[in-house]
């Protein structure tokens, strides 16, 4: 389905990523780890179309990344990316108004009782349907990213792009978001790429982890050299992974020279 060859990506003379290569097939949930800095948002702007390679391309379903978003690929932020002057009910019904109705982004008549009955089944998918009339300030944090989770959904993408979504919620939030996104992902075979810098939230999430380092270093010029993905880890449930956390964990804290010892063959 996706497909990167060779991508790079500078910026003047900082060179952020570099000689990445990766194919994914459709469904597959791509958990992205590594220490801070290293591109991971940097790839999910490429993935989502806010940016372009410098060098390479990515390629979906063999064609060429369309240069710009469109409604093939959702992204939810780690900050909540809602509108505050629209109620759950219309921020999700946003989605389906303005590519229905360029011209003046509102559906009138059945049209718009159909989005309207559309966006509340949603709300209701993600647990928000007691909260339709409510706004933004007036939900909690997870509220609010459950709401940015059915905005993305509305669209009905072929991607969903994830930049630490979790990252400013309480454990116990989290957890609850962990067991929606594991069921949002399985019903609807969506492919899923995930920024974290939790490791376990990685593992137990995704059905693939892939770890991005810089593993050449220049003292003298820290620019010349981007970040790769130096571990590609499909997670069979069937094997230990103890080993393949031991691999993330110190390709996040810089160890990139870290032996393989049970997950012989992973080293893309």
């Amino acid at each position: 389905m996706i497909e990167v060859r060779n991508v790079w990506k500078e910026y003047g003379d900082q060179v952020v990523l570099e000689r990445l290569n990766l194919t994914i097939k459709e469904g597959e949930f791509c958990s992205m780890v590594g220490a801070s800095g290293c591109g991971k948002s940097t790839f999910l702007r490429l993935l989502l179309g806010q940016e372009r390679p410098t060098r390479g391309e990515i390629l979906l379903d063999g064609a060429p990344l369309p240069g710009e978003p469109d409604a093939h690929r959702g992204v939810v932020f780690q900050r909540y990316s809602v509108f505050d002057h629209l109620d759950a009910l219309h921020n999700v019904m946003l989605g389906l108004e303005l590519p229905r109705a360029k011209f003046t982004g509102r559906l009138f008549g059945a049209k718009r009782r159909a989005a309207r009955d559309e966006a509340a089944a949603m709300l209701e998918r993600v647990g928000l349907g007691a909260a339709l009339n409510k706004y933004p300030q007036q939900l909690s944090g997870g509220m609010q990213q459950r709401l940015a989770i059915a905005q993305a959904l509305m669209m009905k993408p072929r991607v969903l792009l994830l930049d630490e979504p979790f990252g400013a919620l309480d454990p116990g939030i989290r957890k609850d978001m962990h067991a929606l996104l594991s069921e949002l992902w399985r019903e609807s075979k969506l492919t899923i790429f995930m920024v974290t810098h939790d490791l376990k939230e990685g593992f137990t999430l995704g059905s693939r982890v892939l770890v991005f380092d810089k593993v050449r270093v220049d003292p003298q010029a820290p620019g010349a050299y981007g970040a790769r993905i130096t571990y590609n880890i499909p997670l069979d449930r069937t094997r230990d992974s103890a080993s393949a956390v031991h691999i993330a964990q110190a390709a996040m804290q810089g160890a990139s020279d870290v032996q393989l010892v049970s997950l012989e063959g992973i080293r893309p």
